[in-house]
């Protein structure tokens, strides 16, 4: 999925927030035992699902666009992946410049601020502003 939020994309802000949300979830495959919302997800589309329920409290803010869309206005982008069992986040720094026109740069060749897995975030983030 692509989840566009209208303000605060930045990885103080939102970057900040996932982070925090996926922290402490687990991915796996199957359903065993009690398990809560914020602690596992049954596969990456559980974990959207997860997310999207996280986020939208209000009307406006966050969006919805159907996988792979581009130049909704985003500065950066957070793709979220599985490893290890646990949430990955790679951050992209890019404007809407880099998506939407032939020949234009791909997320995958956005210059990468940072990846590692989400309960790293925070840390990270720290050091950088620090250098």
């Amino acid at each position: 999925m692509v989840m566009y939020r209208q303000y605060d994309g930045y990885p103080d802000g939102h970057g900040q927030e996932l982070a925090e949300f996926l922290k402490d979830i687990s991915i796996g495959n199957g359903i065993s035992g009690n398990k809560e919302i914020g602690s596992f997800a049954n596969g990456m589309g559980c974990l959207a699902a997860q997310i999207v329920v996280n986020f939208k409290k209000e009307v406006g803010g966050f969006y919805l666009y159907p996988s792979g869309t581009r130049n909704c206005g985003e500065e950066f982008t957070y793709i979220v992946t599985a490893k290890d069992g646990k949430p990955w986040i790679k951050v992209c720094e890019g404007t809407v410049a880099f998506f939407g026109n032939p020949g234009s740069v791909r997320a995958k060749d956005m210059p990468c601020v940072w990846e590692g897995f989400a309960s790293d975030f925070e840390s990270a983030m720290v050091t950088t502003k620090n250098h």
